[in-house]
């Protein structure tokens, strides 16, 4: 063939030597699935992070489908020396979305390894590969008439279960905390070969994807938020589907009644008499998501002022802050703790209950009560409407369960948007003892003037949560390295030890979570 002139190159690679690489590629994969020029790549480049799209573009795109592939694949790279960027279903928009993390790398495409390989409906086990979204999985349980249920995170439909927990993300039913209920990983490492954890390295194991632990130190953890290995199996826990689902909402009109939301529900959530992740969500990202859009109340820049927030908060009839959840069983379980739930909020004095035979079919409690019942929907990306232009940024800090922590954390988070005339759209999910605090900083990303303010923005979000004790649980690509600091030089120092001891010559994913040899300094 005939030699390819390269507009973007691995760091430290030549075009002879990347041209010898992606001969060899398509030798491995065919030519088809071996992507290198711009209009391919296209897919791979949309970013909506306040940077250039050229800080972010990759070199190339392989499109993988079998493990074999994969193991390949990672030979021909540490011939080269050729850095990747692996992604399943590439749908993480709020955290960089397909796009690798730094400018050149190759991006190792698994969404066609999109096989469900087993599901147990006895032991509510499932065994998929990378590419399978839970769309397909929810499909896959309906045709078969399977009484399971799915937890996912809001962009349901398009995003998968594998790459979802392996950023440790969560959901909305009692298995939201998505880690906690994987079970069994396989990965090829960076030398090609195939770790299988938990009882999976154990031949002719038959309970890999019931018990997680297996013998000795517990790794699938450690291959989490890191680049480490490529997960090409993962397998995981389905909830049984429970006679009776019955979710809610309570409705608070003050912003300032997070601190007495928060207190209220933290007992009965630790008791698991509500047994979900319960979501409390600001008018902004609830308006957002039942897509109203700013355009309607505010012309011009800067932060919406409270005025139209409280005028936008009457017209949708909504709450300053929407507080959903859900409880589930048999008709008698769910009696006994929604008298619990309803005599709670009574005593408190603030909160209005809203059931579902009450809300009916309005947004924006249909897609939330669909999501708490194992059901996807992509209703929430109605929020990247409120502002428009793209831009579009989760900064996700964590806090103790406690109503003055999260008080204190609104508060600062409002006070900075505000300062560079962003809006506070943002949701406490309150785990068992944890706050997962998820704003999303919306920007007009065709605006040079807002998207260098957002830029700046986030970067004080984190300077000034730093310095209250908090630190973010996810970031997008962009603020890797930065949040990396945030946890101090031992901790990094060991994760660039099982780096070099793994993949001493950096291949995978250099740069995830701040893990990247070339850059590191002791």
């Amino acid at each position: 063939m005939s030699e390819q002139k390269y507009a973007v190159l691995p760091r430290g690679i030549s075009q002879q030597e990347f041209q010898k690489a992606i001969e060899e590629f398509q030798k491995l994969l065919g030519d088809e699935n071996v992507l290198t020029k711009p209009e391919q790549l296209v897919p791979y480049t949309k970013i909506m992070m306040p940077v250039a799209d050229s800080e972010h573009a990759p070199s190339a795109a392989l499109v993988a489908t079998t493990v074999e592939q994969v193991q390949g694949i990672v030979r021909i790279c540490n011939k080269y020396k050729i850095p990747i960027w692996t992604i399943s279903t590439g749908r993480n928009f709020g955290y960089g979305s397909a796009a690798p993390q730094h400018r050149g790398q190759v991006i190792l495409d698994l969404k066609r390894m999109n096989k469900i390989i087993h599901v147990d409906p006895d032991l509510c086990t499932a065994l998929v590969e990378p590419g399978v979204t839970y769309g397909q999985l929810y499909d896959y349980l309906q045709k078969n008439n399977l009484p399971l249920m799915l937890s996912f995170s809001a962009p349901s439909v398009i995003a998968g279960p594998v790459g979802n927990t392996m950023d440790r993300g969560v959901g909305y039913t009692p298995y939201g905390e998505h880690f906690m209920m994987q079970c069994g990983m396989e990965l090829v490492l960076a030398n090609g070969e195939i770790l299988r954890t938990g009882m999976g390295s154990v031949k002719n194991e038959n309970s890999w994807q019931v018990f997680k632990w297996g013998y000795g130190p517990t790794l699938d953890g450690m291959f989490t938020q890191s680049n480490y290995g490529i997960c090409t199996k993962m397998g995981f826990w389905l909830m049984p589907r429970p006679p009776v689902i019955k979710p809610f909402e309570i409705r608070y009109e003050n912003e300032s009644d997070i601190t007495d939301i928060v207190e209220l529900l933290r007992p009965l959530r630790i008791a698991q008499i509500i047994p979900n992740s319960v979501v409390i969500a600001n008018i902004l990202w609830e308006a957002g998501s039942a897509n109203v859009r700013r355009s309607e109340y505010v012309t011009g820049g800067g932060a919406t002022p409270d005025s139209v927030l409280r005028q936008i908060q009457r017209d949708k009839n909504l709450g300053a802050w929407n507080v959903y959840a859900a409880l589930y069983g048999t008709q008698e379980q769910v009696d006994v703790n929604w008298k619990i739930v309803t005599e709670t909020i009574k005593k408190s004095g603030k909160g209005k209950i809203i059931t579902q035979e009450e809300a009916g079919n309005t947004q924006p409690f249909k897609y939330r009560a669909e999501l708490m019942s194992g059901i996807p929907n992509l209703q929430e990306f109605g929020l990247y409407n409120w502002r428009g232009g793209g831009g579009s940024m989760w900064f996700a800090p964590v806090s103790q369960a406690r109503g003055s922590e999260c008080d204190r954390q609104k508060t600062l988070a409002k006070k900075i948007l505000n300062k560079y005339g962003l809006d506070y759209v943002g949701e406490f999910i309150v785990g068992w003892r944890d706050m997962h605090h998820v704003i999303d900083v919306l920007y007009d990303r065709t605006s040079k003037e807002e998207t260098e303010s957002a830029y700046r923005c986030f970067h004080e979000l984190i300077n000034e949560f730093e310095k209250e004790g908090y630190a973010v649980y996810r970031v997008n690509t962009a603020f890797m390295e930065r949040v990396a600091q945030s946890y101090g030089p031992v901790k990094r120092r060991v994760e660039h030890a099982i780096k070099r001891a793994l993949d001493p010559n950096n291949i995978l994913a250099p740069g995830k979570s701040g893990i990247d040899l070339d850059t590191f300094k002791e």
